[in-house]
C-alpha cells in the first residue's frame, strides 16, 4: 500500500509540476507579489495530495509566535516536505537556495520566477554578501526568508554545523528570527522514493530579538532552541538504536556536500 500511495503521488508530481512550471514562466511581465501568488498556488495543491494520497498529515505548536511583520526563518532540514509547507503555514515567503536548483527543467523554470534568493555556494564569503544583499531586497518586498542553517538535509536525530547566513541577514536588516523545528524526516527520508503516513509535528518558537545581540550570539540562541525543541518533542530520534539506523543516511549526505 505505502509503494503504491508513493507511486501515485509520484505521477501527480510529474502530471502537475510541468503545467505550473510553464504557466510561472508565463507569469514574468507581472509585479513580484502576483507571480509569487500564481507560482506558489502550487503548494496548497500539492500539499493536499500529500495529506490525502500519502497519507502525512501535519500539526503546528506556536503559530502564534509568527511575528505580524516579515521575518527570518531558521527551520530544521529533513526532507522536501517543508519546502511545500512552510509555504501553507506562513506569509509569503521566498528560500535561499542553491543557483543550480533554478536549472533543472520544469521545476527550476518555475522557481526562477519567484521572487527567491539564488546564491552560488562555491562563492565562499561571497555567498554570505548575496545572501544579505538579496534578502533585504526581498524582506523590504515583505516577504519573509527561509533559512536552513544547516545547509543541507540532515537525518532525523542529528544535526550539523549552523552556518551564519540566516541570522547575519536578520541582524543587518533588523527583522526578528523565527525558529522552527520538525520531524518530517521521519515520514518523508531524504531522497527516498517511499513515503510513511503518519503525522509530522511543526514546533514554532518564540522570535529571538535582534537588537542589541551580537551575530554570533543571535546564531547559537537559535541553534539551541531548535535543537533543544528536536529533543523534547522527538526523543525516540536520539537514542543509540535510532542514530545507528540512520547512519547510512549521515554518509550519503556528506557525499552529496563533498561532491
Amino acid at each position: 500500500m505505502i509503494f503504491l500511495r508513493s507511486f501515485l503521488f509520484a505521477i501527480v508530481l510529474a502530471i502537475v509540476t510541468p503545467p505550473y512550471a510553464i504557466f510561472g514562466v508565463l507569469t514574468f511581465p507581472f509585479p513580484p507579489r502576483v507571480r509569487h501568488r500564481i507560482i506558489t498556488s502550487w503548494a496548497p495543491l500539492v500539499m493536499w495530495f500529500v495529506w490525502h494520497l500519502l497519507g502525512i498529515r501535519y500539526r503546528v505548536i506556536g503559530k502564534e509566535n509568527i511575528p505580524a511583520g516579515p521575518s527570518v526563518i531558521l527551520s530544521k532540514h529533513q526532507s522536501a516536505w517543508e519546502t511545500m509547507a512552510l509555504q501553507v503555514i506562513f506569509p509569503p515567503l521566498c528560500f535561499v537556495l542553491k543557483r543550480e536548483l533554478l536549472r533543472v527543467p520544469f521545476f527550476g523554470w518555475g522557481l526562477a520566477q519567484i521572487p527567491g534568493i539564488a546564491i552560488d555556494r562555491a562563492a565562499g564569503k561571497d555567498a554570505l554578501a548575496q545572501v544579505v544583499e538579496q534578502g533585504r531586497a526581498r524582506l523590504k518586498e515583505g516577504f519573509w526568508v527561509v533559512v536552513f542553517p544547516e545547509g543541507t538535509r540532515v537525518a532525523p536525530g542529528t544535526a550539523r554545523r549552523y552556518k551564519i547566513g540566516g541570522t547575519w541577514l536578520a541582524k543587518r536588516a533588523g527583522v526578528p528570527i523565527v525558529p522552527v523545528a520538525h520531524n518530517a524526516g521521519e515520514f518523508w527520508r531524504r531522497n527516498a522514493f517511499l513515503k510513511q503516513p503518519g503525522e509530522i509535528v511543526v514546533s514554532i518558537g518564540p522570535p529571538i530579538d535582534v537588537k542589541g545581540v551580537k551575530t554570533e550570539e543571535l546564531n547559537t540562541r537559535a541553534e539551541a532552541w531548535i535543537e533543544g525543541e528536536m529533543r523534547r518533542l522527538f526523543p525516540h530520534h536520539y537514542t543509540a538504536e535510532a542514530l545507528a539506523a540512520v547512519g547510512p543516511e549521515i554518509k550519503a549526505a556528506e557525499s552529496e556536500d563533498l561532491g
